[in-house]
C-alpha cells in the first residue's frame, strides 16, 4: 500500500485544471490491474491530466489549448464476419485527435480492452509525441476489440482488410490523410494487408503505397523500422544520463557499461531496447513479462532468453536465472534504470513507493499514472516521459512515408558517390603518410552510408535534439521532464493553431 506521506503530498501536488477538460468522458478504471488504486483516473484521464499541469505553465491562450486538447472526430464502425459457421460482430475505432497538420498518424493495435477512451488517449499522445520529435504530422490513433491469438491467420486478414475497407469508405486512410502503422497486436503482415486492400480501392493513386507505414521491406517498408522505438528508447536513455545534472542527482557515472536495467515487456519494444543496451556494454538483470519475470544480478544474455521464450512460450524453466512468479514485481527490483515497454497503467499508487530505479524510462505509452508519477518524483526518481522516449517509432514510420512519396530508397544516389569521394581522400593520405591502408581498414573508412545508415543517423539526431530541447525547458522552467516535454509540444501545435487561424471560432 503506498506511504500516507507520499499519497497526501501528491494529492496536494497534482491539480488539474479542469476547464480545459474535454465534455463527453467519464473516469474509466481499468479492472484487473493491480498496480492502481480504484480511484486512480483512466489512461485518457491520465493524459489530460498531464497536459492540463503542462497547459497552466505554457502561457498558450485557453481557447487554443480547449481547441487543442479535444479530439477532432471519431470514427466508431461494427462489421459482422463469418468466424467457423457463426457470425461475429467486430468493433473497430479510428481517431484523429488533432489535424492541424496533415497526414495524421498513429498505429493500430488489436486488443480486447481496445475501446474509444483509450484510442482517445493514444492519440492525444501521438499529437504531442510528433510535434516533441518535430515530424509533421497531426495525431491519430486506431485498434479492433479482439485478441488475434483466437483466431486464425486467415480470419485475422479477413477482419483487417475488412476494418480498412470501413477507414476508406468514411476517408480515415490515405497518404495526405491518416497513415496508420503497426502497435499492439499488429506488425508488418497487418500493414501490408491494409496497404494492398487501400490500393484496391486506389489503383491510379501513384502513391497509395505510403498509405501505411512499417511494412514489409519489399512492399516499400524502410530499413530499421523494428527496431526503431527500441534504439530510440536506447538513444533517449543514453542522452539523459549523459547530462551532469542528472549524473549528480542519480550518482551515475553517464557510463552505459555502468547500468544496471530492468525491462518490464519484452516485444519489439523491449526487446529492442534490451539489445541495444546490451551491445552497449549495459548489464540487463531483469526481463519482465505477463506470465512471470526472470532476474539475473550477473546479467542476462538477450538472444538466449529470447530464443527460449519464443520456443517454449514462456520464461518458465529458463535455467540459471531467478523466476519472478508476479509479473509486475519485476518493477519493484532495485536497479538504475527501469523501463517499462508493456502497456499503460503498470506504476500506480499501490507500487509507486516501492520503485527502486534511479531513473524510469517510459518505453510504453502511459505506464505511470499521474499520481503515482508524483511520488517517483517525490522520492527523487527521475522519469524520462513516454511521449519523448518512444519517439522513435513514429520518427523513422515518418521516414518511411518520405521514402514512399519519393519512389525511391535512401542512400541510392548518394552511396557510390560517397564511397568514391571517401576512396579518393584515403589515396591521397596513404600518398602522404607512405603508408598503405589494410582492406578492413580501407573498407571502414570508404563505406557509404546505406538506407539502415541513414536511418539510425536520423534517429539519433531527432532524440538527440529533442532530449536536449526538453532538457532546456526543463531547466529554464524549474520543471520535470514529462511536463517540459509537454509544455514543449504544446507550444509547438499552438503556434501551428495561431499561425494559420482557427477557422469559424471567431
Amino acid at each position: 500500500m503506498i506511504n500516507a506521506f507520499y499519497l497526501a503530498r501528491a494529492l496536494k501536488t497534482f491539480r488539474p485544471h479542469h476547464q480545459f477538460l474535454c465534455r463527453g468522458y467519464s473516469t474509466h478504471i481499468a479492472t484487473g490491474n493491480t498496480a492502481c488504486e480504484d480511484h486512480e483516473p483512466s489512461f485518457l484521464k491520465s493524459v489530460e491530466m498531464y497536459f492540463d499541469k503542462a497547459a497552466g505553465i505554457s502561457g498558450v491562450s485557453q481557447k487554443t489549448l480547449s481547441h487543442m486538447k479535444a479530439p477532432d472526430c471519431m470514427l466508431k464502425v461494427t462489421f459482422p464476419i463469418e468466424i467457423k459457421d457463426k457470425v461475429e460482430i467486430i468493433t473497430g475505432f479510428r481517431v484523429h485527435h488533432s489535424r492541424h497538420m496533415l497526414p495524421v498518424k498513429g498505429g493500430i493495435r488489436f486488443a480486447t480492452d481496445v475501446d474509444e477512451q483509450e484510442v482517445t488517449a493514444l492519440a492525444a499522445l501521438m499529437t504531442y509525441k510528433c510535434a516533441i520529435v518535430d515530424v509533421p504530422f497531426g495525431g491519430a490513433k486506431g485498434g479492433i476489440s479482439i485478441d488475434p491469438k483466437n483466431y486464425t491467420d486467415a480470419e485475422v486478414e479477413r477482419i483487417t482488410r475488412r476494418y480498412t475497407v470501413e477507414l476508406c469508405q468514411k476517408s480515415f486512410i490515405g497518404p495526405g490523410t491518416d497513415v496508420p502503422a503497426p502497435d499492439v497486436g499488429t506488425g508488418a503482415r497487418e500493414m501490408a494487408w491494409i496497404m494492398d486492400t487501400y490500393r484496391q480501392f486506389h489503383p491510379n493513386e501513384v502513391d497509395s503505397i505510403g498509405c501505411v507505414t512499417g511494412k514489409p521491406i519489399p512492399l516499400g517498408g524502410v530499413r530499421g523500422r523494428n527496431e526503431s522505438t527500441g534504439l530510440g528508447v536506447y538513444y533517449g536513455i543514453r542522452e539523459f544520463v549523459s547530462y551532469p545534472e542528472v549524473q549528480k542527482h542519480t550518482g551515475l557515472s553517464g557510463d552505459i557499461k555502468d547500468l544496471r536495467i530492468i525491462i518490464q515487456g519484452f516485444g519489439k519494444v523491449g526487446y529492442w531496447a534490451a539489445k541495444f543496451f546490451e551491445q552497449n556494454g549495459a548489464k540487463i538483470i531483469g526481463i519482465g513479462e505477463k506470465e512471470c519475470g526472470v532476474y539475473n544480478p550477473n546479467g542476462l544474455n538477450i538472444d538466449k532468453l529470447f530464443n527460449y521464450r519464443r520456443s517454449r512460450g514462456s520464461f518458465l524453466g529458463m535455467p540459471n536465472v531467478d523466476i519472478i512468479e508476479d509479473p509486475l514485481e519485476i518493477l519493484e527490483l532495485e536497479c538504475d534504470v527501469l523501463i517499462p515497454a508493456a502497456l499503460e497503467r503498470q506504476i500506480g499508487l499501490r507500487n509507486a513507493d516501492k520503485i527502486k530505479a534511479k531513473i524510469v524510462g517510459e518505453a510504453a505509452n502511459g505506464p505511470t499514472t499521474p499520481l503515482a508519477n508524483e511520488v517517483l518524483l517525490m522520492k527523487g526518481i527521475l522519469v524520462i516521459p513516454d511521449l519523448l522516449l518512444n519517439a522513435g517509432g513514429v520518427t523513422v514510420s515518418y521516414f518511411e512515408w518520405l521514402k514512399n512519396l519519393s519512389h525511391m530508397r535512401f542512400g541510392r544516389m548518394t552511396k557510390k558517390w560517397d564511397e568514391l569521394g571517401k576512396s579518393q581522400i584515403v589515396e591521397l593520405v596513404e600518398r602522404n603518410v607512405a603508408r598503405k591502408l589494410s582492406e578492413t581498414e580501407k573498407k571502414q573508412v570508404v563505406h557509404g552510408a546505406n538506407e539502415t545508415d541513414l536511418v539510425f543517423s536520423g534517429l539519433e539526431d531527432t532524440m538527440i535534439s529533442a532530449c536536449s530541447e526538453t532538457r532546456r525547458t526543463a531547466i529554464s522552467k524549474d520543471i520535470d521532464y514529462r511536463t517540459a516535454a509537454f509544455v514543449n509540444a504544446i507550444e509547438k501545435v499552438a503556434a501551428v493553431y495561431e499561425g494559420s487561424g482557427i477557422m469559424f471560432m471567431n
